[in-house]
C-alpha cells in the first residue's frame, strides 16, 4: 500500500512512498530491542550532549522542516519557525534537568537504607498525529529517550517526508543507530505492533476512537499507554473581562497558528450574555485584520486544512448547525478554488444538539454560547465528554480560583490561550485521554518507578 504526500494547498501529489515490509518491520524491532540494552546504560551526560546537540540542528534547520510541514499538511511559513524553536527549547529543558528529575530519591523510613530510582521500560511506540509533525514527535520522544528508552515512530500517513527528516535528525546528530528510527505503516498494522513482546509502551496522540482502540489493546497486553486525545475546549468570558484583549486572544486560540486544527484549541466560546454581541463584533474584526491563503507565503496567517476528510467534516457540521437554528455571523463555506481552504467562521444561536455544540470540530469555527450566571457557564463548560483545556478571561481573580477546582480540563489558564510548555505537564482528563507529556510528571510516565531498600 502505498504512503502519499499531497499538498493540501494545491491538492498536488508530492511523493508516494512504499509501506516498509514484514521483513523490514522485523529488522526494525530487532535492532530497537538490541539498542535499548546499550543505550540504558548510557549516563544523562552522553544522552544530553546529543540532546542538546539535536536542539542546535533543529534551529538550524527550522526554515526546512517549516516548510516540509508546509508542504505536507498545510501549516503557514509565517508561524513554523517559532514551532520549530519550541521543539529546540525541549531538547534543552531536558537536557538540562533530566539527571535531576529522574535521580534517585531517599527516603526516611524504619529500614537501613530505602529509596526510589527509576528505570527505563525498553522499546517506546509512538503513533503520532499530522497536526503538528514535528512538534508532537519530539514532545514524547526527547523525554523518553533522556530516561534510557529507545523509540519507535508510527507517524500519520500525511506527513512520511516529516517523519523522514525526524527520524534523520537523530541520525546527523550521532544518535546510536536503533535509538530512533521510523516506521512507514498504515494504521491496520499497529495492532499487530503493539502484540509484540518487544514493544514496552505505547503513547499516542490523535481521535478518540483510535486512543480507544489502542488503549483497548495495550490493555490486552498489559502495557503501559499514554493518550492525549481530542478536546472541546471551553473560553468562558465574563463580562468583567477585557473584551477586547478576550476576542483577540480568543482568535488566537481558536486557530492556534494552525488553521483550528488543534485538539487544545478553544472550541466553545462561553460568554456571559450582556456582552456577547460586543465579543462577537470583537472577534470578527481580528479575523479580518488575518489572510487566507497560500501557507508558502510569509504574510499568510491561515492556511488550508490539512486533508479533504477534514475539510468536508466541518462543512458538515456547520451545515447541519445551521439548519438546527445556528446564525452565521461571518464565514460558513469553503474558499472557491483549488485547496482544502474553509473560511474563519463566527456561529452564535448555539444550542446543545448542534454538532458545533457537542462535538470536536476541527478547523476554524468560533461557535458562542452565552450564559447568564457563573453556574451555568461552569455548567456548559463542563457539558462535553471531552476535559483536555479550558480558559476564563475575568478581572475578578478571586472568581476564578473559585472555578478552577470546578473546570473538568487537565489544563486551566486565566486571561491566556492554553497551549503546551516543556516545563509544566500537559494531558487530559475524560475522553481527552490519561496520562500526561511533559514537564517532571511527563518523564515519569515511561519509567519504573522501583522502590529499593535494605532490611
Amino acid at each position: 500500500m502505498a504512503i502519499q504526500s499531497k499538498n493540501p494547498a494545491t491538492e498536488e501529489v508530492l511523493k508516494t512512498f512504499n509501506e516498509i515490509s514484514d521483513k523490514e518491520l522485523e529488522k526494525k524491532l530487532s535492532l530497537a530491542s538490541e539498542t535499548f540494552n546499550s543505550w540504558k546504560k548510557t549516563t544523562f551526560k552522553e544522552r544530553s550532549l546529543l540532546v542538546r546537540k539535536l536542539g542546535e540542528y533543529l534551529r538550524d534547520h527550522k526554515e526546512d522542516f517549516s516548510r516540509l510541514q508546509m508542504l505536507e499538511m498545510g501549516k503557514t511559513m509565517k508561524s513554523g519557525p517559532a514551532g520549530m524553536e519550541k521543539c529546540a527549547t525541549l531538547c534543552d529543558y531536558y537536557a538540562d534537568n533530566a539527571e535531576t528529575i529522574l535521580g534517585i530519591e531517599t527516603l526516611r523510613t524504619d529500614k537501613k537504607e530505602q529509596y526510589v530510582r527509576f528505570d527505563p521500560l525498553g522499546v517506546v511506540l509512538a503513533v503520532m498525529p499530522w497536526n503538528f509533525p514535528f512538534w508532537q514527535v519530539y514532545r514524547f520522544a526527547i523525554p523518553a529517550l533522556m530516561s534510557g528508552n529507545v523509540c519507535l515512530l508510527k507517524h500519520a500517513s500525511n506527513v512520511p517526508q516529516c517523519s523522514e527528516a525526524i527520524e534523520e535528525s537523530f541520525r546527523l546528530c550521532g544518535f546510536p543507530p536503533g535509538v530512533f528510527q521510523n516506521l512507514l505503516l498504515p494504521s491496520s498494522r499497529v495492532k499487530n505492533l503493539i502484540h509484540d513482546s518487544r514493544i514496552a509502551a505505547v503513547t499516542l496522540t490523535g481521535s478518540e476512537k483510535a486512543g480507544s482502540e489502542v488503549a483497548r489493546i495495550s490493555g490486552e497486553e498489559i502495557k503501559k499507554v499514554v493518550l492525549e486525545l481530542g478536546g472541546s475546549d471551553p473560553f468562558i468570558v465574563f463580562a468583567d473581562a477585557d473584551i477586547q484583549k478576550a476576542a483577540k486572544t480568543a482568535v488566537l486560540a481558536r486557530l492556534q497558528s494552525n488553521t483550528g486544527q488543534s485538539c487544545v484549541a478553544a472550541k466553545r466560546f462561553i460568554v456571559e450574555e450582556s456582552i456577547k454581541d460586543s465579543f462577537v463584533k470583537d472577534v470578527v474584526a481580528e479575523l479580518s485584520k488575518l489572510s487566507l491563503g497560500d501557507p508558502s507565503d510569509k504574510e499568510t496567517d491561515i492556511g488550508p486544512l490539512a486533508l479533504e476528510q477534514i475539510l468536508l467534516e466541518v462543512e458538515a457540521q456547520v451545515k447541519k448547525s445551521v439548519s438546527l437554528g445556528a446564525k452565521i455571523i461571518c464565514g460558513g463555506e469553503r474558499r472557491k478554488g483549488k485547496g482544502y481552504f474553509y473560511l474563519p467562521t463566527v456561529i452564535t444561536n448555539i444550542k446543545k444538539g448542534m454538532p458545533v455544540y457537542d462535538e470536536e470540530v476541527f478547523g476554524p469555527v468560533f461557535p458562542v454560547i452565552s450564559f447568564k450566571t457563573e453556574a451555568e457557564a461552569i455548567q456548559i463548560a463542563n457539558d462535553t465528554r471531552y476535559g483536555l483545556g479550558a480558559s476564563i478571561f475575568t478581572s475578578d481573580l478571586n472568581r476564578a480560583k473559585r472555578i478552577i477546582p470546578q473546570i473538568e480540563a487537565g489544563n486551566v489558564c486565566v486571561n491566556d490561550i492554553v497551549r503546551s510548555d516543556p516545563r509544566a505537564p500537559f494531558g487530559g482528563v475524560k475522553k481527552s485521554g490519561y496520562g500526561r507529556e511533559l514537564g517532571t510528571y511527563g518523564i515519569k510516565e515511561f519509567v519504573n518507578i522501583k522502590n529499593v531498600w535494605f532490611g
